[in-house]
């Protein structure tokens, strides 16, 4: 295919050599190149004149994810409106959020009661009937541009469906098919794999690998049996995916959250986590994305420790993804929440600060999935505290089984053996606002509300993308129903999944009440956070000693502006013993002014203290 087109040619000059080198380093296949490029083209042509435009525009201004009036949402389709038309009529809803960016979590055609809540992909250019069709997301996509709000969702590429076509054919014996996957006849290999390879879900689907006794194979199921991995050693897996990538991103999508990358290259006698293949892949999907759709960015999903995530932005010469979540920091939150106890969280944010200011993060207190305690034990171990202890004491307090504890949460992937498991539940039920209100007690509940209130002020100042999960701001409970649901009853995910609240919301607008307080005090928060400057990407962060280990200490400095933020994990009154000695503060959230030293922080309380000049 001739490509005339000279803005296409403009970018593909740009990435060609690269691009080629690195494909035939995987591959050594020309021709699947070829096809590729010519796909690309095929793509680039078949893009909207006003998807283009915003290409044009976002190429101008590559950092417009990084500024800091970017504010996220996190929402189930069906749960919040229905189904996609439903979404569109609430749009005005998520404006009144402030929010410019909404992921829309998994929807595209799954299999009921196989799906792992949508990650099961069966067609990924179909979307679940109950909740619409292409057109209906193009449209939605539309009208969310039309207000200024981008578009997320999740692209499945380390596994399909069962039912996904490829799987059909695969299981039919159909060896084009197989080699698009994993399949061993006997158990030799299977059995070596396992050798070095952790498995992601002991307790619920141990194993690595399923074995299919009507074809007599094994096939590798890294996650559930029913997820069947997809081979990257085949170039037609990467091309098939990357066209999918790309007719995705021609309905409109601006963010496409890559799922479970880490897993995406599979290598014998390794453990198939983070293989330098895997960035191969993620490279040149970016240079893909930057040729035919450059206003798309990447938010890559990698669930491990700083120093296996960090690699995943890449490196400036050659970057990977845009995006990446900040989940170390997320279960580093609550087990200050529940401990009461800052150091672990003041150390975790040091490590992130000092890493460079182009690294973008997503910071956030809940979303879909599950805590999991992978905190630091290597430095938890200088204060006494052991692994195995400490995620008794983390998962009793949070599910309220301590002595005192104020949370209600659920147990998710439990196993008795190890005693390990992680942990389930609504920001607001953590909290303590649902066992508040059971008991009417309004002391405990003043404390839930200021506890909630603080820890989205705490992920406010973080540097990154502050995103809400739907029903957090205002005040959504546990959803307990999905016990009496035979399809979901096995996952205690689905407890804080539920649907969202439209009564609870309208009670935003009643003076006093909880979910006034909340939605208030966010929308304050939110507002501070667009027009101050120290909020934004290019300033320094810091942390500080405060002498208290209750009461986080954390700067934000640029030329003109001076941030000290102040969050006091304790239900106690506390002095936070810093001593700014640099004149006087306006604290942002009361408007009071005071001194930076010396600093008297109530239970749950929170300072934004700033000086200009």
């Amino acid at each position: 295919m001739a490509k005339t087109d000279s803005t296409f040619q403009r970018r593909m000059q740009k990435h060609l050599d690269e691009l080629k080198w690195l494909y035939m380093e995987l591959y050594q296949n020309t021709d699947m190149f070829s096809e590729l490029c010519d796909k690309m083209y095929e793509y680039y042509t078949g893009r909207s004149q006003s998807l283009k435009k915003r290409d044009g525009a976002r190429e101008k201004n590559s950092a417009w994810y990084k500024k800091n009036d970017m504010l996220g949402m996190m929402l189930y389709i069906d749960n919040f409106a229905g189904n996609l038309k439903g979404v569109e009529k609430k749009l005005d809803y998520l404006e009144q959020c402030h929010v410019n960016y909404i992921h829309l979590m998994p929807f595209l055609d799954t299999i009921e009661g196989r799906s792992d809540g949508g990650y099961a992909v069966a067609d990924f250019r179909r979307i679940k009937k109950e909740l619409g069709s292409m057109e209906d997301l193009e449209s939605l996509a539309d009208a969310c541009h039309e207000k200024g709000l981008n578009v997320c969702m999740d692209f499945v590429m380390n596994h399909t469906s069962e039912e996904h076509e490829w799987a059909k054919r695969a299981r039919a014996g159909e060896g084009e098919y197989m080699s698009r996957y994993f399949f061993f006849d006997n158990d030799a290999i299977p059995a070596a794999y396992e050798r070095t390879v952790p498995q992601v879900f002991p307790v619920t689907a141990p194993g690595n690998f399923t074995w299919l006794p009507e074809i007599g194979h094994y096939v590798m199921t890294t996650f559930y049996p029913y997820q069947w991995d997809l081979n990257y050693k085949n170039p037609r897996v990467f091309n098939e995916m990357m066209y999918n990538f790309l007719f995705l991103a021609n309905k409109g999508i601006d963010i496409m959250r890559i799922d479970a990358v880490p897993y995406i290259w599979k290598e014998l006698n390794t453990s198939c986590r983070n293989l330098p293949q895997v960035h191969t892949i993620v490279r040149m999907m970016r240079m893909i994305g930057e040729i035919v759709c450059p206003s798309v960015i990447l938010l890559g999903e990698v669930v491990m420790e700083p120093e296996k995530v960090v690699p995943y932005f890449g490196t400036v010469e050659k970057p990977e993804c845009h995006m990446l979540y900040n989940v170390t920091t997320m279960a580093t939150t609550w087990n200050s929440v529940a401990t009461g106890d800052i150091r672990l969280l003041k150390q975790q944010m040091d490590i992130v600060s000092s890493l460079p200011k182009a690294y973008v993060f997503l910071n956030y207190l809940r979303c879909h999935d599950d805590i999991g305690w992978g905190l630091d034990y290597r430095y938890l171990m200088q204060f006494g505290i052991g692994e195995v202890s400490h995620k008794k004491y983390l998962n009793d307090f949070l599910t309220g089984q301590y002595p005192g504890s104020f949370a209600k949460g659920e147990l998710y992937n439990s196993d008795p053996a190890s005693g390990d498991a992680r942990l389930c539940g609504t920001t607001a039920s953590l909290c303590g606002i649902e066992k508040a209100q059971e008991e009417e007690d309004k002391e405990a509940l003043e404390k839930a509300v200021c506890l909630d209130l603080m820890l989205h002020a705490y992920m406010f100042v973080q540097s990154g993308i502050p995103v809400l999960y739907s029903g957090d701001e205002v005040g959504q409970v546990n959803d307990y129903t999905y016990h009496e649901n035979p399809a979901k009853q096995d996952d205690s995910r689905y407890l804080h999944r539920g649907n969202f609240n439209w009564e609870l919301a309208g009670k935003r607008a009643e003076k006093g009440s909880v979910q006034e307080r909340i939605f208030a005090g966010l929308e304050i928060m939110e507002k501070i956070r667009k027009k101050v400057s120290v909020f934004g990407a290019d300033s320094d962060v810091w942390t500080i000693d405060t002498w208290d280990d209750s009461v986080l200490g954390l700067i934000r400095a640029n030329k003109k502006e001076k941030l000290v933020a102040l969050f006091n994990f304790s239900g106690q009154d506390k002095t936070a013993w810093i001593n700014e000695d640099d004149g006087e503060y306006t604290d942002l959230l009361s408007g009071r002014k005071m001194q930076a030293k010396g600093v008297d922080i109530p239970g749950y309380g929170v300072y934004w203290l700033l000086k200009r000049g």
